[in-house]
């Protein structure tokens, strides 16, 4: 299985996460130890991110105006955090200095800035209620500000896809490498057997970016046609793929079996041109460079080709239920949402469907209101 790329990643972030823990106070360890059973490492990383920046903000406020850094932010202060510093946390994320920016204002013009939508307000807001839920339950703290504070509104985005033509026109370009700089077309005859594997893998199974470059060479069965993933969460998962994904993934493996790999990197399946397992950055670039002569008015990743997938299979098949598992959403409530418009569109589809007659005749409005007699008196008046 995936085990050494899953664990190398679990090492990667738990180191990332002590080295921010360092700077943040005491009381936030206690958080992090006891959500660890239930969290992934990256999922931890990221609240520690969150919290260090909303620990650098309440330093700032008049709550710790006798605090000398935010490593003695303690139960107390916490505990006095108030719904307005939250909402004056948020607002002040829309627009930020970046950490390592060396204005020493945030008026200053040149400094380099962070800024933060509705999800990322809404993401930031989830960390600060998960940590206060926690310290609230343990009963470190009697009062619990996050919780009082109202989420951003998030506005639906629009699901970019790909449509059937655009599809094959993507495959044909891996293929020909028409339209590719002359630089790139230095390496095409390289990579490309190997791009048009990972292209009809997104394609033709609707996994993760992650999943895919995690996928060793022990985890694929020709013979079922099946290749075995680990999921968000760290859950171990099987998908089954079609003939076409077979055709090319066998087409890569004939050579790949014929490539020496770096050391420690025996096990990978799709390979970068050092002969290192393929990173999600180098996937997302080639994605990128294909898709932008394929669809150049799309903004095409991996996760939109993910998308593709989606409605592809909801077109074929309408279930819901269905997509949902094969895209391995744990709440079909999230697969519907993003596939409501196809809903809507099968719901027309349907209504033009049952006929009532044979062959009934379309009315014809206009004709209809002009064999209509005035039984008027030539009055407007009623």
């Amino acid at each position: 299985m995936s085990d050494d790329y899953t664990a190398e990643r679990s090492r990667i972030y738990t180191l990332k996460l002590r080295e921010v823990l360092s700077e943040l106070p005491s009381v936030c360890s206690e958080f992090f130890r006891g959500i660890e059973t239930t969290t992934t490492p990256l999922t931890r990383y990221g609240y520690a991110l969150d919290l260090r920046l909303f620990m650098r903000y309440l330093i700032c406020t008049d709550l710790c105006k006798n605090v000398e850094s935010i490593k003695a932010i303690d139960y107390r202060i916490l505990d006095s955090v108030t719904p307005d510093i939250v909402e004056g946390f948020l607002e002040y994320i829309s627009l930020y200095p970046e950490e390592n920016s060396d204005a020493d204002s945030s008026a200053d013009v040149s400094a380099v800035f962070v800024s933060n939508g509705e999800r990322g307000k809404a993401r930031k807001l989830s960390s600060l209620r998960a940590f206060y839920k926690y310290l609230y339950k343990k009963g470190r703290i009697n009062s619990n500000a996050p919780s009082l504070v109202d989420a951003p509104k998030l506005h639906e985005k629009s699901i970019i896809r790909l449509e059937p033509d655009e599809i094959a026109k993507l495959l044909d370009l891996v293929d020909n490498g028409e339209g590719l700089t002359d630089a790139q077309k230095r390496y095409h005859n390289q990579t490309k057997i190997r791009d048009a594997a990972i292209v009809t893998l997104f394609l033709g199974t609707g996994m993760r970016i992650s999943e895919l470059v995690s996928i060793n060479t022990d985890d694929i069965d020709f013979e079922q046609n099946e290749v075995r993933i680990v999921r968000k969460g760290g859950n171990q998962d099987i998908l089954v793929f079609g003939s076409e994904v077979r055709s090319a993934l066998i087409d890569y493996k004939l050579r790949r079996d014929g490539t020496e790999t770096a050391p420690g990197h025996e096990k990978a399946f799709f390979l970068s041109m050092q002969r290192k397992r393929i990173t999600v950055r180098a996937v997302e670039q080639l994605v990128k460079k294909y898709a932008q002569l394929a669809a150049p008015l799309k903004k095409i990743s991996p996760h939109k080709l993910r998308s593709t997938y989606g409605t592809s299979l909801y077109r074929e098949t309408g279930d819901i239920y269905l997509v949902a598992d094969v895209l391995g959403h744990k709440d079909v409530n999230t697969t519907r949402k993003h596939y409501a418009a196809l809903a809507q569109e099968r719901r027309r589809t349907a209504a033009e469907v049952i006929k009532l007659r044979e062959d009934p005749a379309v009315p014809d409005l206009e004709a209809k209101t002009e064999a209509v007699p005035d039984h008027g008196n030539g009055s407007d008046e009623n």
